[in-house]
This record gives structure tokens, sequence and C-alpha cells, in this order.
């Protein structure tokens, strides 16, 4: 079902979303979270699809809010999108005028009463994400470092602004290395002396892989250039010589280790919708993210912000 509200209000906004559920035999039953997306025309398609297939997982409302400019004058349009396999409802604000500096007062009359709130710009993030209409809402505020034109700088301002909540998806892209990097160094008794993490140039996920190394293991972690995709290469110096982590092809790592044969371990890059996913598994603050975000930042050199 697709509703298109032109120059309309909340209320009637509110109204319609209410028809639709009724209409539709409650689709909003089950839902555990509001989702609110501040993206442009550019990025709206691509974020609703990731956030509708995260809300198989995560039942949700989703409210994309759109920014048309702050001149002329004010006017709110909307489109309800439900039932379609969606697991909740979805509605896209375009706000126009005075009303864009507010998107606050729009999206919060739209909200599931006694449900947790996560915002999420999947473009260039905002500088203090805690600070932002929407970001003052939400429980969780999820922001891409990789997006923006200087990721370095970026994570640099995100560490400055760090709030309890905050996460950004360069450190969720580095779950699925965290997970095999930790249970390679679980089977060896040998004492890590350092190593080195490879990846495409001003990739932020090597920044945060390498600083959570370094602070986990006590030891010196250094970037380097390699040409993609992703991360491609984590090595450790240890008493025997090198364990390797090789991962070339973004699919498939190879683990090598002095005196044995190679292994070979699934380590797909994964897609929007999944990180997404993984995000909304978990409301309360991620206290290593913020640490390792400090880190991050504070071993990065100055002329790389």
């Amino acid at each position: 079902m697709l509703i298109d509200l032109t120059e309309t209000t909340t209320a009637e906004v509110r109204g319609a979303l209410t028809r639709a559920r009724d209409q539709l035999g409650g689709p909003t039953t089950g839902v555990v979270l509001n989702l609110i997306i501040m993206t442009d025309e550019s990025r709206q398609h691509d974020a609703v699809r990731a956030a509708n297939q995260a809300g198989r997982e995560h039942p949700c409302r989703i409210l994309g809010v759109i920014s048309r400019g702050s001149s002329g004058s004010s006017r709110l349009d909307a489109e309800i999108r439900s039932g379609d396999g969606a697991a909740g409802q979805t509605v896209l604000l375009r706000l126009y005028g005075p009303m864009s500096l507010h998107p606050d007062s729009v999206v919060m009359p739209l909200l599931v009463p006694d449900t947790p709130v996560v915002t999420w710009w999947p473009g260039n993030g905002p500088d203090v994400p805690s600070g932002e209409p929407l970001g003052a809402l939400a429980q969780r505020r999820v922001t891409d470092a990789a997006s923006a034109g200087h990721p370095a700088e970026a994570l640099h301002g995100l560490a400055l602004a760090y709030r309890p909540g905050d996460t950004d998806l360069s450190w969720t892209r580095a779950t699925s290395w965290r997970s095999l990097l930790a249970a390679t160094i679980d089977q060896t008794d040998e004492a890590v002396h350092g190593g080195t993490v490879s990846a495409e140039e001003g990739n932020p996920t090597a920044d945060l892989l390498t600083a959570w190394l370094a602070s986990r293991l006590h030891a010196p972690f250094s970037r380097e250039v390699s040409g993609g995709p992703g991360i491609t290469g984590v090595s450790f110096a240890v008493d025997d010589g090198e364990i390797t982590i090789t991962r070339p092809d973004g699919r498939t790592a190879t683990l090598s280790r002095p005196g044995q044969p190679d292994r070979h371990v699934a380590l797909q890059r994964r897609d929007t919708a999944e990180l997404l996913a993984e995000e909304l598994r978990r409301l309360n603050p991620d206290e290593v993210y913020g640490e390792t975000l400090a880190a991050a930042c504070a071993a990065v050199p100055a002329d790389r912000r």
C-alpha cells in the first residue's frame, strides 16, 4: 500500500498510518523500535531498502527524513508505505522551508510510543550526533565515517563529540575481523610483539581495527596501504615468526601460521543491511567502540586528520 500526502500535517500523517494499520491487520503489532533515517534524495532509496531488509529481523517503524532546503515557505510532504513484505511501516517525510530546521517536531508525533529510537545518518553524518535534534531523540545514533570525504577527519570529529549511544558502521564492519583475530590469538601461546593492518587508503575500519589490536594486545600495530577491497590483511609478530591473515578478494581469508598448513576462512564483506541489522540488535552503549575510537584518534597523526 502506498499513500501520498502533499502539503500535509503530522496529524494527517498519523491518521493515515492508523488507517493503513487497520486495513492491513495491524502491521505495527510487534514493532520493537523506531528507526529514523536522516538522508537526502540521492541516498534515500538505498537507505530505506537496507532498513526494510534489517527490519525483517527487527520489526520497526521507519521514518525517513529528507530536508529540501530552508528557503521558501514551510511545507510537509509524506509518503507512507505499508505491506509489500515489510515488517512495519515506512514513512518518507520531505521537509521544506523553516520546517526543515526542526525535524524533531515533525518526527516526534509519529514515533511508536514506549519504543526505543535509533537515528541513522547513511551519508555524511553530523559533527555532533547527540547534539542534532533527531540524535537527541535516540538511544542509539549510527553514523558512517566511510561516507565522509575525509574519513580520518570524520573519525577524529566523532571521537571529540562521542557520547554513550554513538556508534559508526566503520566499527560494525570490523566485527567479523575482530572475531577471527580474537580466535586466532586465543589459539596461540606465543606472545604478540606487534603487527600490521593492511587496507585501502582512507579506510576508517582499518584505523579502528589497528587501534583495537594495539589497545587489547598492548603492542605496537601500524597501518599499511594496499589495493583493497577494504581490509586485505593482518599480521602478528610472534616468537616463531609471523602469523598472517590475508583476504585479497573480499570473500575468503587465508590464515598462515609458522610450521602449520594454511587454513581458509569465510570472511565475506557485508552489505549495509547486514551492518544495520547488527547495530539494531543492541541498544545499550557500545563501550568498546568508544574506547577504540578515542585510541584510534589519539594515534592518528595530525596531517592525516
